[in-house]
């Protein structure tokens, strides 16, 4: 396990690597306080099941984000990073903001994917999603760290799984916060720059959908109009939302069921 720092234009890009198998994954995280470069290790242990058939990529957003950033500049400079690190075609898993940025990987870049997977995540904003992020930042700008842990708490678990880690929510009120909130500001100001849905009949690589069909952040219906326009495989969790990739224990092995089956593509 080892974090490679790249540098672009002058700021910081990190990748988290681990795992020891042939093939190359690349995986895009989603919207966070949290840096992969501070967290090798829990993310290593979350995607161990990958480590024994693949070397795992875990890529970061830039350390110091630019006003105006945007999803598709955050494509860019994963594809640059897989670039710089020679890595060949990767099978690709984005989750929720890691997603969208996936989605165009995979239109602008399609000769770096050779498979990919869209967890939790959407092609385009909605209602919904315009409520959730504006919220969030609105917290963050009001430095209110309790507030927002709770309120993504709320909307990203399900009910039971809230019941029985409520007594966390203090905890993780206070594990974490930040000197400075304008890069999350600035990365959960990205979200609603995602415009991808015009451009998914690009994609023309296999594509895997999984979410939750409770979704409070992104919506299901969301995920749902992914798979429905480029006619791909999906898989949709009763009773869970936006956190399924956290609560559904068979998350990481669908996943992977979908990753080992032959690719067919011309």
């Amino acid at each position: 396990m080892k974090t490679v720092t790249i540098k672009k234009d002058g700021a910081d890009l990190d990748c988290v690597v681990f795992g020891k198998g042939a093939k190359t994954l690349v995986l895009i995280p989603g919207l966070s306080f949290q840096r992969v470069k501070g967290a090798a290790l829990p993310l290593a242990y979350m995607y161990r099941a990958f480590a024994k058939d693949y070397t795992v990529y875990v890529m970061d957003k830039k350390e110091t984000v630019p006003d105006g950033y945007t999803i598709r500049d955050m494509a860019e400079d994963t594809a640059f990073m897989m670039e710089h690190l020679c890595l060949p075609a990767a099978d690709v898993v984005g989750v929720s903001q890691g997603g969208m940025i996936a989605q165009y990987l995979a239109i602008r870049h399609p000769g770096l994917v050779h498979k990919l997977v869209l967890c939790v995540t959407a092609s385009r904003t909605n209602e919904t999603m315009e409520k959730a992020i504006n919220r969030w930042i609105g917290l963050a700008r009001e430095r209110d760290y309790a507030g927002l842990v709770a309120d993504m708490f709320q909307k990203m678990y399900s009910e039971a799984y809230r019941k029985k880690n409520r007594r966390l929510l203090p905890l993780l009120s206070r594990i974490g916060r930040p000197k400075d909130y304008s890069r999350f500001i600035a990365l959960a100001k990205a979200c609603l720059t995602c415009k991808a849905y015009p451009e998914l009949h690009q994609i023309s690589c296999p594509v895997f959908v999984i979410g939750g069909k409770e979704d409070q952040v992104v919506t299901g219906a969301a995920s749902e109009e992914i798979a429905g326009r480029l006619s791909c495989e999906i898989y949709m969790y009763d009773g869970l939302g936006h956190g399924a990739y956290e609560e559904a224990r068979d998350f990481n092995r669908r996943i992977r069921q979908f990753l080992s089956k032959p690719c067919f593509r011309p």
